[in-house]
């Protein structure tokens, strides 16, 4: 697990909210934006879960709320910024991460692609229009889509998750045109494989059998950890970002710039011009 050096205070008295915190880059956000300065209201599906995060979060010291429910509910996320505004006062960024990983192709039913598109990019739609309120009255803040590799690229059998991930990519766009009066920043960041417990569960645990197989699919021979997804988050979300909108920054140890052969290292083509 790869660690990083805080920047002390960059988030210091500013709120955050990230749907899906209580595990994977969620969590490491979480901790992340926590660890240099800022208050975090964090979403989850499983009760127990979430509450566990919270309760270690807090021993750390960290100022945390949890809000146990499903992003695909209206009222959840209406709850959801209504009570991070009345326990922390204000909202400078929201980071939509909690997604379905529901990857079906042509079987998908009707209730398929609605579950996706719920919890997907209309989340994210409604999380961003509904926290810029509260955001404007701050004098801005920023927003950062989850996007994903499978966003840019076709996948067997994933017609539902892959363009639900492409929709985020232009609803991050057109996020931004439309936020930008108001001093709010929207970009996206795409991860590529990451070692969230989705992908444990595809390597049944054992990480250190595929890591160097998967690894073929990214220039830096590996696959990520959640922390590199979340500095990156946090980068976006940073006044050091102040320029930036409209962004997709992809954080896939260069598996967008690669083709289909991945490395090729034990191909006959390897090497050749």
């Amino acid at each position: 697990m790869r660690q990083r050096t805080p920047i002390s205070n960059r988030f210091n008295a500013k709120v955050a909210i990230v749907t899906g915190g209580s595990a994977g880059i969620g969590r490491a956000t979480v901790e992340e934006l926590c660890r240099e300065g800022a208050s975090v209201a964090f979403t989850g599906l499983e009760p127990e879960q979430g509450a566990t995060a919270e309760r270690e979060l807090k021993q750390t010291g960290y100022n945390v709320l949890f809000l146990a429910g499903d992003m695909a509910d209206d009222a959840f996320r209406e709850r959801t910024v209504k009570q991070t505004v009345d326990r922390f006062e204000r909202i400078d960024f929201v980071v939509n991460n909690a997604f379905s990983f529901l990857a079906k192709g042509e079987e998908a039913t009707v209730e398929d692609w609605h579950r996706v598109y719920d919890v997907g990019p209309i989340a994210y739609a409604r999380m961003g229009g509904l926290a810029a309120d509260a955001m404007r009255s701050v004098g801005g803040g920023a927003i950062v889509n989850v996007s994903s590799i499978s966003a840019f690229v076709a996948q067997r059998n994933r017609w539902t998750y892959n363009s639900a991930k492409g929709a985020v990519h232009n609803l991050t766009k057109c996020m931004a045109l439309d936020l930008a009066a108001h001093g709010i920043r929207v970009n996206s960041v795409s991860p590529g494989w990451i070692w969230t417990q989705e992908v444990l569960k595809a390597a049944q645990h054992d990480r250190e059998k595929w890591d160097p197989i998967w690894g073929q699919f990214h220039m830096l021979e590996r696959c990520g950890d959640p922390i590199e997804v979340a500095a990156a988050i946090l980068f976006l979300l940073s006044d050091d970002a102040s320029f930036i909108t409209a962004t997709d920054l992809p954080v896939d140890g260069g598996y967008q710039g690669l083709g289909s052969e991945g490395l090729c290292k034990t191909s006959r083509f390897a090497g050749s011009h």
